[in-house]
C-alpha cells in the first residue's frame, strides 16, 4: 500500500500528481495534500490521477471533500488523467459527470 505524491504549481494552477494506491490508509495523506493545495492555490487546483492503480471508496470521499472545500474557497478543482481504476470507481459512484475531468494538461 503505496502512495506517492508530489505538489507543483505553474500559472496560478497547483498540481498534485498522485502514484500507487488510494485506500483506507493512504487517503488521509492525499487528504492532507489535496487540503493544503486548496488553502495555498492561486486559482486552481489539479489532482492528477495518472498514476492510481487502485482507488477505494475513502479515495472518492477524499476527492468529494477536496471539490466541496475548492469550491466553498471559489477555486477550480479539476481531476486530471485519471487511470482506468479511478475513472471505474467515479462511473460506479456516478461522480464522472460531477467532477470536472480533463486530459494532462
Amino acid at each position: 500500500m503505496t502512495l506517492k505524491i508530489e505538489k507543483s504549481t505553474s500559472n496560478q494552477v497547483t498540481v498534485i500528481t498522485v502514484r500507487g494506491e488510494v485506500d483506507l490508509y493512504t487517503s488521509p495523506d492525499l487528504r492532507k495534500a489535496i487540503m493544503d493545495a486548496v488553502r495555498t492555490a492561486e486559482a486552481r487546483v489539479a489532482i492528477d490521477l495518472g498514476g492510481v492503480e487502485y482507488m477505494d471508496s475513502s479515495g472518492v470521499a477524499t476527492l468529494v471533500e477536496g471539490f466541496k472545500s475548492a469550491n466553498e474557497h471559489s477555486k477550480t478543482f479539476k481531476l486530471v488523467t485519471p487511470s482506468d481504476a479511478v475513472m471505474k470507481v467515479l462511473e460506479l459512484a456516478k461522480l464522472d459527470g460531477i467532477f470536472e475531468i480533463e486530459p494532462a494538461p
